[in-house]
């Protein structure tokens, strides 16, 4: 999916809600287990309730692994079955060299489709660079993430206390890609950091977990993240996936998702 098509999808629909799949076996409504495959039966009711209030479906593939070859199976059918013009997350966070990171980019990019994978830095330009090859994919790079063990390298001093690691990661990673194919996740937890980001690079989209289960405020985030292009996709899993564990689950999850496309569309 090119810049363009995203942009044009997120004035369309007046959101830049990014829903992560998270589907965990033990989590999902239990009348749900007697499908013969229960994770993709779930996924599938969420995207028939949400896929006309979100731009973009963000699978964390552990949930998915975790289950083996049935996982990968009921992975496989969901990126299948997400309609074509909503942006897809691969939320992988690959980040090794060469040669494997190619397999990497060719197995998420050319055989299972998806438009973006996010990928960790830490090993430098030739582990993010193979999959940058790729025409019309994106590569989405941990820059500042929500968790508090971001302060343990991400927020380290460098070069004698003028910057922080991850704002070098942010001025070095800008000559391997541009904002046609380069994004950068961001926590929400982080949001006033943004303003400092936005610096940095004005014109990236930005991802954005942690707004709804782990506190994070929209409201920070777009007055200190937004630009021109709006430039956000905001990521809320469990906050909607789980609104409920009955048999009303994709109703409640489309009442919650509902709920945070209308508080965007004020920022439209």
């Amino acid at each position: 999916m090119t810049r363009q098509e995203l942009i044009h999808q997120i004035r369309q629909k007046k959101s830049f809600l990014c829903i992560g799949l998270d589907t965990d076996l033990n989590k999902i409504p239990r009348h749900l287990l007697k499908e013969d495959d229960p994770i993709f039966a779930f996924n599938k009711q969420i995207i028939d309730a949400t896929a006309d209030i979100c731009v973009a479906y963000k699978p964390n593939l552990a949930f998915y692994e975790s289950m083996g070859v049935q996982g990968w199976e009921s992975l496989q059918k969901t990126i299948d079955y997400i309609p074509k013009d909503i942006f897809t997350i691969a939320d992988a966070k690959r980040g090794d060299i060469g040669n494997t990171s190619k397999m990497y980019a060719q197995a998420f990019f050319e055989k299972m489709k998806f438009d973006s994978v996010t990928v960790a830095p830490y090993m430098g330009a030739d582990s993010v660079l193979p999959f940058m090859e790729f025409k019309n994919k994106w590569v989405i790079l941990l820059a500042l993430t929500s968790n508090p063990g971001s302060a343990d390298f991400q927020q380290l001093s460098v070069q004698q206390g003028e910057s922080k690691l991850y704002e070098k990661v942010l001025e070095t990673s800008t000559q391997w890609g541009n904002d046609q194919n380069l994004m950068y996740v961001v926590g929400a937890t982080q949001a006033e950091a943004l303003a400092e980001i936005r610096k940095i690079i004005p014109s990236h989209f930005l991802l954005v977990p942690g707004v709804g289960a782990q506190g994070g405020s929209l409201e920070e985030v777009v007055r200190y993240g937004m630009n021109d292009d709006v430039g956000l996709l905001v990521n809320s899993s469990r906050g909607i996936i789980y609104a409920s564990q009955g048999e009303d689950f994709a109703a409640a999850a489309q009442s919650e998702a509902k709920k945070l496309q209308l508080a965007m569309a004020k920022y439209l």
